[in-house]
């Protein structure tokens, strides 16, 4: 059975009602954003008391900017998803809603304090043996606020899967490199890539940070991945599930058990992550029809390069470190592309729904693959 088509008129109505809302955020964006302008620059007057700053290392505007942009994207990222969250549907915030939401302030916050620590020190590079005026000093550091304050408004009020993934891959890239560059042992990557979590400095603990919170977010995208993904096999939707919360939460351990103190755990939830991963590669054609060749000979191509750089390593021809950073590479590139795969699966389907095609709730027939 088909659903008929929606009405015109409610649809305009519906479109219009949403353009209102959408103004309205837009509105309340602005003024989050220029509110934390004036309260950083504010901020900024007896830290710096009117005098000069270096632009970035210790007691410089680059600090401050980027210290104070972290706290205002794990304020305003609670506040966009408060503002975001309709109030017609009348549900509560549970636990996992509350681990989500601190889980995704966390990670725009590294992504603040990172992003602009490092466009601080290129700056820096670029100017060697400058500083900052007093005026500007107030002005670069409330623009600092203010533009993060405006850019994580929009992702909390926006999140959707796109975004998710955008974040996932933008805060494991800024913490792992991060942790390369502050690492107390300039040799580490002669051992392996784990060794970056072994010291106790404050590299080694943002190494193993990073890798927690990521697969926290690993399990956080699992659940939104597949709450509307179409399929037509009966225990399609919970297998991938499985496997992503697996890799997630096996990540999460890669991160709470140094290979320095816990050898044997440590190398078995990293191998458990990767077989969760093939697996997943493997059995997606039959999970999930929908997906797309192209996606498909993707995965296997990337499981390839797994077990030839793997044989490499075995052989001595690669080190550790080189193949765990090329697998990392493509294990997580997979997952933010299946994301994506997975969001446009879901939209066609949502479209399906709107045009009167199909019903929601039921596999579309004679669902194919996409090409």
């Amino acid at each position: 059975m088909s659903s008929t088509p929606a009405d015109p008129d409610l649809l305009s109505a519906a479109r219009a009602h949403g353009a209102t809302r959408e103004r309205a955020r837009e509105a309340i964006g602005l003024q989050i954003s220029i509110f934390a302008f004036v309260l950083a620059a504010l901020v900024a007057l007896p830290v710096f008391r009117m005098q000069p700053a270096p632009i970035s290392g210790p007691d410089s505007l680059g600090q401050f900017a980027a210290l104070t942009s972290a706290i205002t994207a794990i304020v305003v990222f609670v506040l966009g998803r408060i503002i975001a969250a309709d109030p017609a549907r009348g549900r509560k915030f549970g636990a996992l809603d509350i681990i989500d939401v601190a889980a995704f302030a966390f990670a725009h916050a590294m992504i603040a304090l990172l992003g602009w620590t490092l466009a601080a020190t290129i700056i820096e590079a670029g100017l060697i043996g400058a500083v900052v005026f007093p005026v500007p000093v107030l002005l670069l550091a409330g623009a600092a606020a203010g533009l993060t304050a405006y850019v994580t408004y929009y992702s909390a009020t926006h999140l959707d899967l796109q975004l998710l993934a955008t974040v996932l891959a933008l805060f494991l890239v800024l913490g792992v490199l991060a942790s390369m560059l502050t690492a107390s042992d300039p040799q580490w990557w002669k051992e392996n890539l784990s060794a970056l979590g072994m010291t106790d400095d404050l590299s080694a603990r943002a190494f193993n940070l990073t890798l927690i919170v990521a697969g926290i977010l690993v399990t956080t995208l699992a659940r939104y991945a597949t709450r509307d993904l179409p399929t037509t096999h009966p225990r399609g939707v919970a297998s991938v599930r499985a496997c992503l919360v697996i890799v997630g939460i096996f990540l999460g351990l890669v991160g709470v058990f140094p290979v320095d103190q816990h050898f044997a755990l440590h190398t078995g939830v990293a191998s458990g992550m990767v077989v969760a991963y093939t697996i997943l590669v493997v059995a997606i054609r039959w999970w999930v029809p929908g997906v797309s060749r192209t996606f498909l000979v993707l995965g296997y191509v990337f499981v390839l390069v797994i077990l030839v750089l793997s044989v490499f390593f075995a052989v001595g021809y690669y080190t550790l470190t080189a193949v765990e950073l090329v697998a990392g590479t493509v294990v997580f590139t997979w997952i933010i592309l299946f994301i994506r795969t997975a969001d446009a699966l879901e939209r066609d389907a949502a479209e399906g729904v709107a045009q009167g095609k199909i019903t929601r709730g039921r596999p579309l027939k004679g669902a194919g693959r996409r090409h």
